[in-house]
């Protein structure tokens, strides 16, 4: 009986070992994925914000040449068009900025996919922007619960972990030992015999090995317990920085954005008419642009958390 319990248990136990490793894979892969998906995004971000330069960059570049005609005409100083000429300069740096940002993006998913395609022939495409119904944070609990990996091999184990005890403890039994006997003897034409020998056990032959693989159970379902814990706890943060992103972007588009812009162009326009001042002008240029690199930076941000938290549930959750 403990030879086919030993055999049994040690079959259990390669299959636990099988799937620990399975799991272990799979979780690997999620934080692979993860990581795939931040250099998508950060390449998708780095493309909104050369967009959003170069078209700030010509925005100011027509400014310019309202104010040279105006200066030619007499309308405004020398000394003011220069100050406007010099301010072109900050609106370049910001082109050059978001062009090497993204290449370096590029090169960064480039080389996660292992891909030597030339970086002027390599480009992605996708959404940049947010979505703002948002799943109860139960639910997301319950699906990490279900999907996490880790947690998942942490389960598997306890299983083999128990597994390994049983089968310490069959290895350590004392097995009786059977015997058959037949033959002749003469003058007894036939006889047959049988015997049977129990051991007596005065030493446990395996006490040491029982006790490491019970030890090895309580540390797994402690193991277990930890995992759940850091579950809720990455659902929890990443479910946190999305719901703050979304109460922040929702403001940004409905009403910042599109106040910013107004702003600009109504300062600009007075400006032109000598209505305004310089700096009036150049503090409603650099407003307009703050206000949406702000924006493309907290959509970046709702994006990466949303990454985070199919890495915290363990599948695709969010878009």
């Amino acid at each position: 009986m403990s030879v086919s319990i030993s055999v049994n248990s040690g079959a259990t136990a390669r299959r636990g070992v099988t799937a620990i490793a399975s799991s272990t894979l799979e979780d690997q892969e999620r934080t692979l994925l993860f990581t795939l998906r931040a250099a998508f995004v950060g390449i998708l971000r780095a493309k909104a914000v050369l967009q959003v330069a170069q078209e700030n960059l010509a925005y100011y570049d027509r400014v310019l040449d309202v104010n040279r005609t105006r200066q030619q005409a007499g309308d405004i100083s020398e000394v003011d068009l220069g100050r406007l000429e010099l301010q072109r300069v900050q609106y370049e740096s910001d082109l050059q900025t978001a062009t090497v940002s993204l290449r370096t993006a590029k090169i960064q998913l480039l080389s996660l996919l292992n891909d030597r395609t030339s970086i002027e022939q390599f480009d992605v495409g996708g959404k940049f922007d947010f979505n703002e119904q948002i799943t109860p944070l139960e639910e997301f609990r319950a699906a990490a619960l279900d999907a996490r990996p880790d947690l998942r091999a942490a389960l598997q184990a306890v299983t083999k972990s128990k597994t390994d005890h049983q089968l310490a403890v069959a290895n350590g039994s004392a097995d009786p030992t059977f015997a058959l006997d037949f033959g002749r003897n003469p003058p007894i034409p036939v006889y047959f015999g049988a015997s049977v020998t129990i051991p007596l056990r005065i030493f446990d032959r395996n006490q040491g090995e029982k006790l490491r693989t019970q030890l090895d159970v309580s540390r797994n379902q402690a193991l277990v317990e930890a995992g759940r814990a850091q579950v809720f706890n990455d659902v929890d943060s990443a479910y946190a920085t999305i719901a703050g992103s979304i109460a922040l972007l929702r403001p940004y588009r409905d009403k910042y954005l599109q106040q910013a812009a107004k702003v600009r162009d109504t300062i600009s326009f007075a400006y032109q008419n000598g209505g305004a001042s310089l700096l009036d002008f150049l503090g409603a240029q650099n407003d307009y642009r703050n206000i949406q690199l702000s924006y493309l930076n907290l959509v970046g941000s709702y994006l990466t958390a949303a990454g985070q938290m199919n890495l915290a549930v363990g599948k695709e959750v969010l878009p």
